[in-house]
């Protein structure tokens, strides 16, 4: 590796005095820049084309993938089911008194029984909606009856999940979204599911090349596995790539896209810790999505690490991944929704970093990915947040755009990587907020 970039003394001792640990240069080639487009903060992510969108009655799936229309996955509250029904369930007893002119829709959800409605006096009941598993008790301590929320004939019939048989090299991202937990396409203007997925960099631009910068993995080493069905989704400013894999970096600097333009907002400082404005090797996954009639919010997985941990905590160096939404939902940054409770963005200074040598949860999760042997001479791990759980409201119905991203900042060197999994649509009737917390 040609080095010909430097990384200043000041730097260097600012990672001793903040941390205590050893200092490094921070050195690599040179890398080439892309055209700049610039993002509005209320703009969020531009829009994806329709491509790859199968059609038909009961919608299609991520590749092809037959059988399933959204990923089984355990709840936050342990129940091991995706999805609680809400208060109004599968409506009130005199339902039929609702149903007296099929051409109507009585409920307002926007179907009628000519339409499919097979309940056309509650608004969370019609084909638009996701099937959910209700065992939650209601008001009187009862846990109500099972209830057909999408219309299809079924009570409680929700799919197992689409992934466990994806390469890790495949660069649909459409399986992409499947292997995290998105695997239903929308079939047409009033079905819910993925609407469009496409690879792209940081501001929305097309890809245009980096394959080894994500990648789909059934383990990332021996101790962190899929939060949910058998994969999960990694993207990486250096190679999404564990040891013994094709393309494997080998060490803490493999960035391959080069120079980037980051979305408006972004990179976003830290107090006291202000960063530099560039970004290299950023790789996106983008999708939009058509939420369920019956879904007031969202939630995912991820987990964090870095290369730039501890050594350059709280420099102008350090890389960042953001979830970016559009429309923007209240609560978000700049329309990012994954940040600590100090609004800091997710990289080497949030306040989740709990995977490394002398932290809470140790270095088990850095065990054969990488992480614990392919750092600078004499640092022998990096760090990682373990997984954490992010969530957002959604108007029921309607769509978002969410484009998952990462970045090096200042520089190329001293990758990070994210793995995503476990997309869940939340359909409980309650009030969501954006969010993020240890998952557990």
């Amino acid at each position: 590796m040609t080095n010909s970039n430097y990384r200043g003394t000041s730097v260097v001792l600012a990672g001793l005095w903040l941390l205590g640990c050893p200092a490094e240069d921070r050195e690599g080639p040179d890398m080439t820049g892309i055209a700049s487009v610039t993002v509005t903060a209320t703009s969020g992510a531009d829009d994806a084309g329709d491509t790859g969108v199968t059609s038909g009655d009961g919608g299609g799936t991520a590749g092809g993938t037959a059988g399933a229309d959204e990923s089984d996955g355990g709840d936050s509250d342990g129940l091991n089911t995706k999805f609680d029904v809400g208060p109004s369930g599968g409506g009130p007893p005199n339902a039929s008194d609702c149903m007296t002119d099929p051409a109507l829709d009585d409920d307002g959800d926007g179907f009628s029984e000519q339409t499919g409605d097979c309940n056309d006096c509650d608004p969370n009941v019609n084909p638009g909606a996701i099937e959910v598993i209700n065992n939650q008790p209601d008001m009187n301590g009862q846990i109500p009856d099972p209830a057909d929320e999408d219309c299809d004939g079924g009570i409680d019939n929700i799919p197992p999940p689409c992934d466990g048989g994806f390469a890790l090299d495949d660069n649909n991202p459409f399986n992409a979204a499947g292997a995290m937990g998105l695997c239903k396409l929308a079939a047409g203007p009033t079905d819910w599911g993925v609407v469009s997925a496409q690879w792209v960099r940081a501001n929305g631009n097309p890809a245009g090349g980096g394959p080894l910068h994500y990648g789909i993995h059934n383990n990332f080493g021996p101790n962190v596995s899929p939060q949910e069905g058998g994969q999960m989704l990694v993207l990486s400013s250096g190679t999404a790539r564990i040891p013994g894999q094709a393309g494997a970096c080998g060490n803490q600097s493999c960035g391959q896209l080069g120079g980037g333009a980051a979305p408006a907002g972004f990179p976003q400082d830290v107090p006291q810790c202000d960063g530099l404005s560039n970004i290299n090797d950023d790789i996106a996954l983008e999708v939009t999505l058509r939420a369920p009639t019956n879904a007031t919010g969202y939630s995912y997985n991820f987990d964090f690490y870095s290369f730039e941990y501890p050594e350059w905590v709280c420099t102008e160096y350090n890389d960042q991944y953001i979830a970016l939404v559009s429309p923007p939902p209240v609560g978000s940054i700049n329309g990012n929704i994954s940040f600590d409770a100090m609004t800091n963005p997710v990289s080497v200074n949030i306040a989740f970093f709990e995977v490394c040598s002398g932290c809470p949860l140790g270095t088990s999760e850095l065990v054969g990915n990488g992480f614990d042997t392919w750092d600078a001479p004499g640092i022998t791990d990096a760090g990682a947040t373990s997984w954490l759980v992010t969530t957002a409201p959604v108007d029921p119905g309607t769509e978002v755009t969410i484009r998952f991203t990462i970045w090096d900042t200042g520089d190329a060197y001293y990758d990070s990587t994210v793995l995503i999994d476990n997309f869940q649509w939340i359909a409980d009737g309650g009030t969501v907020s954006v969010g993020t917390v240890p998952e557990g």
